[in-house]
């Protein structure tokens, strides 16, 4: 079950891109993602009200959600969006794969069950140069507004990793749905008043249908059914497992872009994609050892009874 959550995702957010690709032919970009996640925070709250699921009450649980729906929400979506502006959507896929290293590092600090291992830092970097081979064409820094763009992109990564590492630690206790509600709740409002200020009032926006489906499926899936599942799973796995999901993205955009866009299918995508799928197979495919232990032990005990 919980590879099929992981694959899931995978997809969903494989195809983001392309739905954010589509709406941003219409909509300017901080506003458009603020127009997602303010519908997604009125469905959410419907279906809270419907389920009767409860929501947090403590003061220690919403510190939690302003913390992570701050570094998750308005930090890591507003600088990416303001980023790939001054740099090209592959530099940005390469740098935002850096939430894997982050999150690697932050739960060594924050969950002492999770340690780094070498093969751990062999598969992160694996990915990595996997990603940076599909994009390696546009892997160009030409001035410095790009490299501000850059810096932004991977200050975004950090934020998403650390919001990630402090939900898996302290809010093992709070519905997928309350977390993502919180967190929006908490988060959205920097979106808001920078998309009102910088990109003008939403309702003078050019709304196309195309537009409309964008910000529709962003809302449902990317974001309610997106985030629900993956607190679900970030509970039930390991961190660094669930933030692989970064290094598929990419590689599904490509290929998503391809066969609906038209977009030129990079010639190196499918040595880079090897790489990912590569990466992906020493971590979130392996078979803990002591699966195979525990089960010799249970033949010996049988065995001897």
């Amino acid at each position: 079950m919980k590879i099929i959550i992981w694959l899931i995702l995978c997809l969903i957010w494989g195809t983001t891109w392309f739905f954010i690709k589509i709406g941003l032919r219409d909509l300017p970009p901080i506003s458009f993602a603020a127009a997602r996640f303010i519908l997604a925070l009125i469905i959410l709250a419907f279906i809270i009200f419907l389920q009767k699921i409860p929501l947090p009450k403590t003061k220690r649980d919403w510190k939690l959600l302003a913390g992570t729906g701050i570094l998750q929400f308005s930090v890591n979506y507003s600088l990416v969006f303001w980023s790939e502006q001054y740099i090209s959507s592959g530099l940005a896929a390469v740098l935002q794969a850096m939430i894997t290293v982050f999150g690697l590092v932050l739960a060594w600090i924050h969950l002492p069950a999770e340690r780094i291992t070498w093969l751990k830092v062999f598969a992160v970097l694996l990915g990595i140069i996997g990603v940076a081979t599909i994009f390696i064409e546009q892997l160009q820094v030409n001035s410095l507004m790009a490299f501000a763009g850059c810096a932004a992109i991977v200050l975004g990564a950090y934020a998403a990793a650390h919001a990630s590492i402090l939900v898996k630690a302290f809010g093992g206790n709070l519905h997928p749905a309350s977390l993502v509600f919180g967190q929006m709740a908490c988060g959205i409002l920097p979106l808001i008043l920078y998309g009102l200020i910088k990109e003008g009032n939403p309702l003078t926006f050019h709304w196309t249908w195309q537009a409309i489906i964008s910000v529709l499926y962003l809302t449902i899936f990317g974001t309610i059914a997106a985030f629900w599942l993956y607190y679900w799973l970030l509970s039930r796995i390991e961190s660094t497992k669930a933030m692989m999901i970064s290094l598929v993205t990419p590689l599904l955009a490509v290929v998503i872009g391809a066969i609906f866009l038209g977009e030129t299918l990079p010639p190196q995508t499918i040595f880079g994609g090897f790489l990912i799928l590569a990466s992906i197979s020493l971590i979130v495919f392996k078979r803990k050892k002591t699966d195979y232990t525990t089960e010799a032990q249970r033949t010996q005990s049988f065995q001897e009874n």
